[in-house]
């Protein structure tokens, strides 16, 4: 053998033990809690106005900070999920528009760095619990035949899918030791759950499509249903499989990383009967005071574990609510705040989400923050708190703000821009106080480009003088509109 590479290899493998040890001696647990399709403005302590009231929120945001000026980095599910985990914007991926489905084959590429693998090398206990919706390999009985008939989103004919199969391509191929997930929305079938790579029950019913035409989120599609599933009970599942692994993972000797994807307050809003009336915002906001409930039995089993000041908790949301005009005018509630736009939209109420970051050990209470973040700097504020390196090749859209929580530090992130990406594949470009849009219209489903009579194909707003975004200046400022244009197609062309 080489002596060189004898010494390479020996030293690389001490060095990784004293990663090792020094992690499980001083390495903090991160609880990531992902809400789904939850609005800026749901939570009071962002919106003193909000129709719902949410304590447990609220007093998160008291004992650490609060961003107000993060986002994810797309305004639905699946690209938002991807960037998070991957550290990449989404349209470096194969999806370029929309989000995945139940049956969709795996998002994240194999091999793909992740936060969950690039900490689980670096000493962690990993986990994921919740909404997947990033993609599965499902097993076809008849290999010779469709996995199923009809399309994604009108499924016919799903009798080919083998249940009982080992199914891959999830959070165990992701980096996660321990994973319990519902493979998409939760009004997409396949409605079971899976257990590290397995359903936990026969999947042996079906149900038709259903709505509540008295609740306007009251709803999900038809398809299979397993004999342990009912929609009723999911987040309260997810949220019990958390606590177990929250209080099983804090007597092992190594830290761990929770990433708790909830399936609300995303429809169907299915309250529990203790929650009805609960808020001033119908049944949507009654949903969101079950969030809040989930968030106080988190933060409840950490403190019961005995390291609570030990554990970073940060909670955020997938993408702004889905909140139409119309729910505003019946219940006064702007669940995505002062921003215009909802869920879907490259105006700011789609993507512009809460985040709060809490841990006695690092964050100072009452805090509040303006600096850029988009969802996928999870990756390399990870990694700086783990004073590791990104590695090369990976998390190329991953800035830190490791240094805003550590040192209080508002300007502790590199971040300068910050690109966002519709539901219909159309970008836009935030830098500074600006924000370019490339289309016509929201870039969503709000006011979709071909319902605009506008002229101009793009957008230019101030958002510190017009943060409704009602003004185009376009026109005015050509040569920022030029700029801003040059620096986007870089950005989606060339990777950092």
């Amino acid at each position: 053998m080489n002596i060189n590479i004898f010494y390479t290899t020996a030293f690389l493998s001490l060095v990784g033990t004293e990663i090792a040890a020094q992690t499980q001696e001083t390495g903090l647990n991160v609880v990531y809690i992902l809400a789904d399709d939850m609005g800026y403005g749901d939570i009071s302590a962002y919106n003193p106005e909000s129709k719902i009231h949410t304590p447990v929120l609220d007093s998160l945001a008291a004992s650490g900070i609060m961003f107000t000026d993060a986002h994810s980095n797309s305004s639905v599910s699946t690209p938002t999920r991807y960037g998070t985990l991957t550290g990449r914007y989404t349209f470096r991926s194969k999806l370029k528009k929309g989000v995945l489905t139940g049956y969709s084959s795996p998002l994240i590429e194999p091999g793909r760095e992740t936060v969950a693998s690039f900490l689980q090398r670096n000493g962690y206990q990993t986990a994921c619990i919740g909404k997947w919706h990033l993609g599965l390999n499902w097993t076809r009985k008849d290999q010779s035949k469709p996995l199923y008939t009809g399309s994604e989103w009108d499924l016919e004919d799903t009798s080919n899918v083998d249940y009982e199969a080992e199914i891959t391509g999830g959070p165990t191929d992701c980096g996660f030791d321990y994973s319990c997930i519902l493979p998409a929305s939760l009004d997409m079938s396949p409605y079971l759950y899976i257990e590290n790579g397995k359903a936990t029950a026969p999947v042996n019913q079906y149900t038709e499509d259903y709505a509540d035409k008295s609740i306007r989120g009251l709803h999900y599609r038809h398809g299979d249903v397993a004999a342990d599933f009912r929609h009723e009970d999911c987040l309260s599942y997810f949220t019990e499989k958390a606590e177990n692994y929250i209080q099983k993972a804090s007597k092992e000797d190594k830290p761990y990383f929770l990433y708790f994807a909830l399936t609300a307050p995303h429809s169907p809003w299915m309250v529990d009967e203790a929650f009805r009336g609960r808020s001033k915002a119908g049944a949507y906001g009654d949903f969101v005071c079950m969030v809040d409930e989930t968030v106080r039995r988190i933060c409840e089993v950490v403190k019961k574990s005995g390291e609570a000041e030990k554990t970073l908790i940060i909670f955020t949301s997938d993408n702004g609510a889905m909140w139409s005009e119309e729910d505003i005018a019946e219940t006064g509630h702007r669940a995505n705040g002062r921003w215009s736009g909802k869920k879907s939209d490259l105006w700011e109420g789609g993507h512009r989400v809460p985040l709060i970051v809490s841990c006695p050990q690092v964050v100072d209470s009452g805090k509040q923050s303006d600096v850029l973040v988009c969802s996928t700097d999870l990756f390399a504020t990870m990694a700086e708190m783990i004073q590791q390196r990104v590695p090369a090749g990976a998390a190329e859209d991953s800035f830190s703000y490791w240094k805003v929580l550590s040192e209080g530090d508002n300007q502790g992130s590199c971040r300068q821009s910050l690109v966002y990406h519709s539901d219909k594949g159309y970008f836009a470009l935030r830098k500074g106080e600006w924000v370019l849009l490339d289309c016509k219209g929201s870039g969503g489903w709000t006011l979709p480009e071909e319902d605009v009579k506008d002229t101009q194909s793009v957008q230019l707003y101030n958002l510190d003088q017009d943060y409704k975004q009602h003004h185009n200046v376009a026109e005015m400022y050509p040569e920022l509109v030029k700029s801003m244009k040059k620096e986007l197609d870089k950005i989606e062309n060339e990777s950092r």
